[in-house]
């Protein structure tokens, strides 16, 4: 019996019905496989197992591709492997790996070092964002920019007050990064300051507990972007920043 069709939000392997779920883990643990190798795992049948494949092969969570090797004779057996869209919902340690990168740089080499990395960092973002905001008016590039971690990004809005303009962002992507070693957001403020030419704060914080990040735009105080390069983030402890690249 077929499970109902059900899309996959990224990073949610426990959200597709169980019979593709286990499939996913099949070609996970053994690599490529063919319907009938997969009907034999999950002692099914070889039709329903082929039509599990095709659901999992339209949603983008598995690619075919003729495979050599096999005893056979007539045409070449299809087997089946995880897309790169799909290996990425399996257990991995970013965070960890970035937490321990930053840690040992500044353990390292010192503070100085960790700045200059960030604002290296900020200065990667700025050039890949400036050719698509390049002559276009305040209110555009705030527009644009809400897609700043990935484009079509549906968790950050626009809004506007009577203070001026915000970005809202209601899932922050590195998340578990950012809560343990808050500086890191410097390099989106920064990022933020330099490509619309004024001053941006964070008027809420995931890390205070807010739920959201609120970057608040203040039009009237301009910053020059040619010599203005990173800050670490101004907190309510500590102003003015702390430290300044230019």
């Amino acid at each position: 019996m077929l499970a109902d069709k059900t899309s996959l939000p990224a990073g949610s392997i426990g959200a597709l019905p169980d019979t593709r779920r286990a499939i996913l883990h099949l070609l996970k643990q053994n690599g490529a496989l063919t319907a009938g190798e997969v009907a034999k795992r999950l002692d099914g049948t070889r039709e329903a197992a082929r039509q599990q494949l095709q659901l999992l092969e339209e949603e983008g969570w598995v690619a075919r591709a003729s495979r050599t090797g096999i005893p056979r004779t007539g045409r070449p057996a299809v087997a089946f492997s995880l897309t790169p869209a799909a290996d990425h919902l399996f257990p991995k340690h970013y965070d960890t790996l970035s937490l321990i990168l930053v840690d040992t740089v500044a353990e390292q080499f010192g503070e100085e070092a960790l700045v200059k990395l960030l604002t290296a960092l900020t200065d990667q973002q700025v050039a890949r964002w400036e050719p698509k905001l390049a002559g276009k008016p305040l209110a555009e590039r705030i527009r644009l920019l809400k897609g700043i971690y990935f484009d079509g990004d549906p968790f950050t809005s626009v809004k506007r007050d009577r203070c001026g303009y915000m970005l809202v962002e209601r899932n922050c992507p590195y998340l578990s990064l950012a809560m343990r070693r808050p500086r890191l957001c410097s390099v989106t403020v920064s990022t933020l300051i330099r490509l619309l030419g004024v001053r941006v704060v964070r008027e809420k914080r995931f890390q205070d507990g807010a739920g959201r990040c609120v970057f608040r735009v203040l039009a009237d105080q301009p910053v020059d972007p040619g010599s203005f390069r990173f800050a670490l983030e101004e907190t309510r402890e500590q102003r003015p920043v702390a430290a300044t690249i230019r």
